[in-house]
């Protein structure tokens, strides 16, 4: 098996306008320079594949172990995993054992949106074990994931994040690339910790993570490679994976009162042209439409902020709210003693804030649909659909209207099926419903973050699909 490891690692390494680019939720949470405070001494970042190629497995290991002494609280690696040499394209990874039953809790991958958005956020806003504090401390999260899962975080595609490439050619254009160099990662991530292979295995994301997620999915499930990933499910939340289906955002708004019947005219009219635009294959047309509509076009605001009062989309209650810690979390990244310690060097952190070159290139996908996949893996696989009540650019209505329309198997139990009341420890946490291997989940009082805004309710909501099947 070491041998077939090693043969496949081998095998691994032998139209530009920004504002046409996707709107992106995560561009406002993290703001601010991670870039090394001191040059020169964060160290240098650790690439283990060559290591895993010359079968230094142990060494690898240790030497991706985190050492930091605000992180050493968790046991934690990390490092850049190679995915094409051609390119020296390079995925880099967080990985949290888990805390309790670590020999049999199963994996779970956290996948960011975006696209460009780093993982680390997820990691420390979210669910990860870690909270940084205003003033730079670390303390441990009450309802972190690694609890009982390993988690795995990925700054994906390459060039999110610490995530690099030498090369325009080396960056994902389509989801499908961004599925083989997942694919590609995985193995090498089991030949670094075989004693993994045959735990349970989830994906997991948000946001764009909505096509991520279902694409290194279907990598795995269309994968010919010895040994097999063991995968059971996939989660996403307030997912973006069918666009064209989850644009009635004229509706939406003015059913909440956010909007008027002028308002809802010019949503409903720049959104059916945005769909008219990517049926023709027109993405820089649809992109500049729907950009318009929430992020604004040429340094002017945006249609949605004119009307509303409100720049945020992340939650309609709190309106123009903003991450707190954004740029608490770029100083931390920025210091040269935890870059050390993390392994990425002086390696430039790609935020999705400035020129978001992995939007940029992923501009042809941004209203393609990989609804198709997700039905295809409904027939093999359990897939969590949860969504925040409060949430605005990945609404729960618009979920269940492509839900809705997407043949799979189970379709017809989905139309019929009861909505139920789901509650943690008495409380209402929210409404789930379920049809054959498909779970649609609402999480009340949460905007487009939902473990961020309701922390124990999205680790009830988690431990139930991935340990107990079902909620």
């Amino acid at each position: 098996m070491v041998k077939f490891h090693l043969l496949v690692l081998i095998a691994f390494t032998c139209y530009t306008c920004s504002d046409a680019t996707l709107w992106n939720p995560y561009k406002k949470l993290m703001r601010g320079s991670a870039s090394p405070r001191r040059p020169g001494e964060s160290g240098e970042p650790l690439f283990l594949t060559p290591l895993l190629q010359d079968g230094k497995i142990e060494e690898a290991r240790n030497k991706a172990r985190v050492n930091h002494p605000m992180l050493s609280s968790v046991e934690s690696y990390s490092g850049f995993m190679t995915v094409d040499a051609k390119h020296n394209s390079n995925l880099f990874f967080w990985y949290v054992p888990a805390k309790n039953n670590r020999e049999q809790a199963p994996i779970l991958v956290w996948l960011q949106g975006g696209p460009g958005a780093s993982s680390l956020f997820g990691m420390f806003e979210e669910n990860g074990p870690f909270h940084i504090h205003r003033n730079k401390s670390v303390k441990q999260r009450e309802y972190s994931w690694h609890q009982n899962h390993h988690m795995i975080y990925i700054d994906n595609p390459v060039g999110t994040g610490f995530s690099f490439t030498d090369s325009d050619e080396g960056y994902s254009t389509n989801e499908e690339h961004v599925g083989e160099n997942l694919m590609k990662f995985i193995q090498q991530f089991f030949v670094l910790f075989p004693n993994l292979l045959k735990h349970p295995f989830y994906i997991s994301g948000e946001s764009y993570g909505g096509k991520f997620v279902p694409a290194f999915g279907y990598a795995i499930h269309n994968s010919q490679s010895q040994p097999k990933i063991n995968l059971q499910g996939l989660a996403i939340g307030d997912g973006y994976t069918d666009p064209l289906n989850q644009l009635n955002y004229g509706e939406y708004l003015y059913e909440l009162g956010l909007i008027d019947l002028n308002g809802r005219k010019k949503f409903d009219e720049d959104t059916a042209a945005a769909i008219a635009c990517a049926e023709r294959k027109d993405m820089k047309c649809a992109n500049r439409l729907i950009q318009g509509l929430f992020d604004g076009l040429d340094g002017q605001e945006s249609y949605f902020k004119k009307v509303t009062g409100f720049s945020s989309y992340y939650n309609f209650i709190k309106g123009d709210e903003e991450s707190k810690q954004d740029s608490v979390l770029m100083e931390f990244l920025s210091n040269p003693e935890v870059r050390k310690g993390i392994h990425v060097g002086e390696l430039p952190f790609h935020d999705s804030d400035g020129h978001n070159k992995v939007a940029e290139m992923l501009s042809e996908d941004t209203l393609d649909t990989v609804a198709p996949w997700v039905s295809k893996l409904l027939s093999h696989y359990r897939v969590l659909f949860y969504n925040g009540q409060l949430d605005i650019i990945c609404a729960y209505p618009m979920t269940v209207d492509f839900l809705m329309k997407m043949p799979f198997d189970g379709d017809s139990e989905y139309k019929r099926a009861n909505r139920e009341i789901y509650r943690v420890d008495g409380e209402i946490a929210g409404y789930k419903k379920r049809a054959g291997r498909l779970q649609e989940v609402l999480i009340r009082n949460a905007g487009h973050m939902v473990p961020r805004d309701q922390p124990k309710w999205a680790f009830d909501m988690i431990t139930s699909f991935t340990h107990k099947n079902y909620l």
